[in-house]
């Protein structure tokens, strides 16, 4: 993976209002079914980590583990963000392509 490609892909994503981060939030739109990635932190804590995981399987969301929780915030211009979700089919689709590579 191309990390400064992909971060660069995270900003554009959110300044064009396609994410979505915050444990709260985050929860509340894997249960809605409608969202077509979610990016969970490497360093994530352990029983958060089991929880996206879960809820993830369990609403059939695609899941990539990337970044720390520093790399994620600061790529979308935040403090740390364990979880960040991809609102958008495009943005989702080019990132998995520049993860999965």
């Amino acid at each position: 993976m191309n990390e400064t490609k992909f971060k660069n892909l995270l900003g554009m994503a959110q300044r064009a209002g396609k994410l979505l981060s915050g444990d709260f939030v985050a929860e509340k739109a894997i249960k809605r079914g409608t969202i077509p990635l979610a990016l969970l932190a490497t360093d994530c804590a352990k029983n958060n980590a089991e929880k996206y995981i879960w809820l993830t399987q369990q609403y059939e969301v695609p899941l990539r583990s990337v970044l720390t929780k520093a790399e994620l915030g600061h790529a979308i211009g935040k403090e740390q963000r364990a979880i960040v979700l991809v609102n958008d089919e495009g943005f989702a689709k080019a990132m998995l392509k520049e993860i999965d590579n």
